[in-house]
């Protein structure tokens, strides 16, 4: 009789515990989204004003490539010392990079900024998932992981018209210091919230391991930047760096199959329901940087819209993203299948991805509205079913580094894709700017204002734009047409390497939803059993 009424007295105790670890995950990931979604309505007007058009493509992939390694490592550290411990080491990272973006003066020090913020941010997501796993049993965790895209859902409906108003009227760096109290905010539920576990494991932290995903990771992502802009494809350094990119990626891969405690273990690779669903959200990614990346740039360079009107057109897409979350968790944890809800999500994305194609100055606002939603809706499911399968797929010891490496893929993605899709689209844009520019702007126009041209985010820069108009000043009357028809020439150039850039992304999608098409359909509802060598 003691020990029952011990035990009830402890459940309300668990209970309470359990709600505020609920509340600090559901505060630090609407943190995390509330920096996601904002980041990609205020880059274009961050690399207007600190003059860095030029490096727009690396403040997308450098962060992106600190992000898809710090999920690796944070995961990996919360399996050996708990959740909370490393849950406010990656939210005072978020909150020196914010510190320090909000303080920038030009477009590198701003690029190394954004690489510490997201180094934190990108972390937060998978570890407050982590989070979900550890407090509740496999049956449960599809429907508390599908609740969890209600922060996410809020932050999509209020974040991109509030940081587009915030960038119009105000200035960029607002959005900087919100995160700033959200990262505090959020670090202070962290110390009451998150239990504080004894968790050490007699193993060390696997460090030649992760400089070697470093190394493999970097050059590849340095290799696709460079590819296209800075050297040909087929030039000795772009081909250098692929070969040291693949040998690197070897190495770790030997070398991770033979470590006792391994940065990503071998029973992550070896699973097939995680491998396809990471390849998946791997080449999904692109879709997703055409949506949130280029939209924008096309909505603000090609048809001319301001950064609170593009952040309005796309809030739909975001909401429908986060909210179909909370019904996809619900079908997860009732009918234990996953495969028809990838079936589907994949094929409404790609059917929005080509539908996004012909896009051009004259496509009403409605259907862009129209045509990102039904993108966000299709991409909606799979963010919480690719966590689930990543937590289902190993046993619960491999937990954290499990979600983290599923969010290693998708943010490689995100690192390798602006690369590509930057060297395509600027490629595009050179050619058809070459055809199309005045013949009179090389005799008016000086080499600077000239060169300025070349950007193809050099519609978005007021100052390129007023130096642009000075230089017509010799033509005389004919000075404003000369400029408009100059402008209309980089309007329609932009539009045409967009549309190389939309095509891209759809056919990046279409093979996405081809490789899902292949996924095990195993229930969810066991954990998986635990392979781990015998001494």
């Amino acid at each position: 009789m003691p020990l029952n009424e011990s035990k009830d007295a402890e459940a309300p105790v668990k209970q309470r515990q359990a709600t505020l670890g609920l509340v600090t995950i559901f505060c630090t990931y609407f943190a995390s989204i509330y920096f996601f979604r904002g980041s990609a309505v205020t880059a274009p007007k961050i690399a207007a004003d600190l003059d860095g058009m030029a490096l727009f493509s690396w403040a997308i992939s450098l962060p992106a490539l600190a992000a898809a390694i710090a999920t690796l490592v944070f995961g990996k550290l919360s399996d050996m010392y708990g959740r909370r411990r490393v849950l406010l080491t990656a939210i005072i990272f978020y909150l020196a990079g914010a510190v320090t973006a909000g303080f920038s003066h030009d477009y590198i020090y701003f690029i190394v900024a954004s690489v510490i913020l997201s180094s934190g941010q990108a972390a937060l997501t998978p570890l407050c998932f982590s989070v979900i796993g550890d407090l509740y049993a496999p049956a449960e965790r599809s429907r508390w992981s599908g609740l969890l895209q209600i922060p996410a859902g809020i932050a999509a409906l209020t974040i991109p018209a509030l940081v587009g108003m915030m960038t119009d009227s105000l200035s960029w760096r607002y959005f900087y210091w919100i995160s700033v109290i959200l990262a505090l905010i959020s670090g202070c539920l962290m110390l009451w919230g998150i239990p504080s576990v004894s968790k050490r494991t007699e193993n060390k932290f696997d460090l030649p391991g992760s400089l070697l995903l470093a190394v493999a990771a970097g050059t590849m992502i340095i290799g696709f930047s460079w590819a296209g802009s800075e050297y040909p494809w087929t030039s000795v350094q772009i081909i250098g760096l692929f070969a040291a990119s693949l040998g690197f990626w070897t190495i770790f891969l030997w070398f991770e199959n033979r470590r006792e405690e391994p940065m990503l273990d071998p029973q992550v690779f070896r699973n097939r329901r995680f491998l396809t669903a990471a390849a998946a959200g791997f080449i999904s990614y692109f879709g997703l940087l055409g949506v949130l990346r280029y939209y924008p740039l096309f909505l603000q360079g090609v048809q001319g819209t301001s950064a609170t009107l593009s952040g309005l057109i796309i809030t739909p897409f975001g909401i429908l993203m986060a909210f179909i979350g909370v019904p996809t968790g619900y079908l997860l944890a009732k009918t234990k299948r996953y495969k028809w809800m990838y079936i589907i999500g994949y094929g409404i994305l790609t059917l929005a991805m080509f539908a996004m194609v012909p896009f051009d100055v004259g496509t009403p606002t409605w259907l862009g509205i129209l045509v990102t939603a039904l993108a966000g809706f299709g991409l909606g499911s799979i963010p919480t079913m690719n966590t689930l399968i990543a937590q289902f797929a190993v046993p619960k010891r491999l937990l954290g580094v499990a979600v983290g490496a599923m969010f290693f893929f998708v943010f490689m993605g995100g690192a390798i894709g602006p690369a590509i899709l930057g060297s395509a689209m600027n490629a595009s844009y050179e050619r058809a700017l070459q055809s199309r520019l005045p013949a009179e702007l090389n005799r008016l126009a000086d080499e600077t204002t000239l060169a300025s041209l070349v950007d193809s985010r050099v519609l978005l820069s007021p100052e390129a734009m007023t130096r642009l108009e000075r230089a017509m000043e010799p033509a005389g009357k004919q000075s404003r047409e000369l400029f408009e028809k100059t402008v209309a020439a980089l309007r329609d150039s932009l539009k045409i390497s967009l549309r190389t850039v939309f095509l891209m992304n759809a056919v990046c999608v279409l093979a996405a939803f081809l490789l899902i098409l292949t996924i095990p359909e195993v229930p969810i509802d066991v954990e998986a059993p635990d392979k781990k060598r015998k001494d």
